[in-house]
């Protein structure tokens, strides 16, 4: 039998992907904030978590959640710093605080989240210091470690980790044959730079086996570039290894497909 999220839902066009991913990300975590006080998210990066950012700046998301409350984090992160253009935090800070994390500007339509509440991996440190990804890994772990509810197992216990989908099969940075789809890796950990998807940079993931502690997982698949992949993962891949997004069809995942992205699906 193959597996299934626990829920998937098929939008018309990325505009309304990036919606429904939007309302999704303010409902999950409007309720954690209401549960605990604060909450949790892993973000992503790419063209899917840029148009979501731009939907929850929209006036209505703005109200909808205590964004002095939320604390981002990152689920992978290429080595670079943070005002390169292939960063993931960096692609979020551009738009979700209009380029700044400066609390003494006027950033007008920003979301109000504290500077101290984000979280990037620290890649821009290590750069600084030449130090390799590794000890960046090393030094997100214990940022995680100190800051994040944890499971029994002692992993992050995130409440909201955000996914897209490579033409590849991977999610987070773990690629096909990667050590972080082990059933024992670390919580984070160093990956090299991938070689038959670009950008060919080094990465610092999450390994996998954090989404079964992870409250709510959202991926996001927008595209007819991932039709063939998701019917790989979603009808079960007959030859091989199953793509590594197979580790997200979880009960607590939610994926969000568009008509292009669903045409191979039959």
């Amino acid at each position: 039998m193959v597996a299934a999220p626990g829920e998937l839902m098929l939008l018309d066009d990325a505009a309304s992907l990036a919606s429904a991913a939007a309302d999704r990300f303010c409902a999950w975590l409007g309720a954690a904030i209401e549960s605990r006080g604060e909450a949790h998210v892993a973000l992503t990066g790419g063209s899917s978590a840029g148009a979501l950012y731009t939907a929850l700046r929209a006036p209505e998301r703005r109200a909808a959640l205590d964004w002095r409350r939320l604390h981002l984090w990152w689920g992978d992160e290429r080595f670079v710093p943070l005002d390169h253009r292939e960063s993931n935090a960096g692609l979020a800070i551009r738009i979700l605080f209009e380029s700044g994390l400066d609390e003494q500007i006027d950033h007008s339509g920003a979301l109000p989240i504290p500077s101290a509440n984000v979280h990037p991996v620290p890649c821009e440190e290590a750069i600084a210091h030449d130090r390799e990804p590794a000890w960046a890994a090393e030094r997100y772990a214990e940022m995680l470690r100190t800051s994040v509810p944890h499971t029994a197992e002692g992993l992050p216990a995130l409440d909201l980790i955000l996914l897209g989908l490579g033409t590849d099969g991977h999610i987070l940075s773990a690629f096909p044959g990667s050590a972080a789809l082990a059933a024992d890796a670390p919580a984070v950990l160093a990956v090299p730079a991938p070689t038959e998807v670009a950008p060919h940079l080094a990465r610092i993931t999450l390994a996998t086996r954090v989404l079964g502690g992870a409250g709510r997982i959202l991926v996001m698949v927008p595209g007819p570039a991932k039709a063939e992949v998701v019917a790989r993962v979603l009808h079960g891949d007959s030859g091989g290894s199953p793509p590594p997004a197979c580790q997200a069809l979880l009960p607590s995942a939610t994926w969000l497909l568009d008509r292009d992205s669903a045409s191979s699906l039959g």
